[in-house]
């Protein structure tokens, strides 16, 4: 498994791995349900791999429940 700690994706990145689209991923992100990004510049943002990776990792699981 790569190593997932301080890995940032792009919005595009993130869309990729999770196929939300970018008005879904702001709404969860602004209702608390899906992991905040970080600032990486004036007008640049970032999500940590290891977050998204856990949401994944956790709708896998409600899945099973």
């Amino acid at each position: 498994m790569e190593h997932l700690d301080h890995t940032l994706l792009t919005l595009r990145e993130v869309i990729a791995k999770t196929s939300l689209s970018k008005p879904t991923i702001y709404k969860r992100v602004d209702e608390g349900t899906f992991p905040r990004q970080v600032q990486i510049g004036r007008n640049r943002v970032a999500w940590l791999q290891r977050e998204i990776h856990a949401w994944i990792e956790a709708q896998a699981r409600t899945r099973n429940a």
